[in-house]
């Protein structure tokens, strides 16, 4: 049981000596105020569903630092995320422009759902033109002829 228990203790401590500490914010407020609007327009490349913001990724927070260190040499947000698409592709924006290369992406759900729609409509259409081609038998309408006036009989 004392091993076990010292087991777990010398896990924890490791695990508590490869955290990573959070990177200590800039000098200037305002220059952090303009990196962080930036990182939410931007996409972590590893996460892909978070911001450069959010991200919590080493990979993260290396482009973070190279944001600042661009800013720092006096480029503009337009500039810095040329360069970032420049160098890793549409992808790191996290509102991609509309384009050629981008069409499906924006309007590929959208023309999806017209298709669903649409073969929906066309089985219905279909479904119901087979249902109506079948004719009843002699003995089927007079069933239904006697359920009809069962139901007219009955106050």
């Amino acid at each position: 049981m004392m091993r076990a228990c010292l087991g777990i203790f010398f896990l924890s401590l490791a695990a508590v000596a490869q955290a990573i500490e959070a990177p200590p914010t800039a000098q200037d407020p305002v220059l952090e105020a303009r990196l962080n609007n930036l990182a939410k327009e931007l996409r972590c490349l590893v996460c892909q569903n978070e911001t450069l913001a959010d991200s919590h990724a080493e990979l993260a927070l290396d482009l973070r630092r190279e944001i600042r260190d661009k800013m720092r040499q006096g480029m503009t947000d337009q500039q810095i995320t040329a360069y970032l698409t420049q160098r890793y592709g549409d992808f790191v924006l996290y509102r991609p422009p509309v384009k050629s290369t981008t069409w499906l992406l924006w309007f590929g759900p959208f023309l999806l759902l017209i298709a669903a729609v649409g073969g929906l409509t066309f089985f219905l259409k279909r479904r119901r033109r087979v249902l109506e081609d079948i004719p009843l038998s002699a003995e089927e309408t007079a069933h239904l002829n006697a359920l009809l006036h069962a139901e007219k009989k009955q106050p």
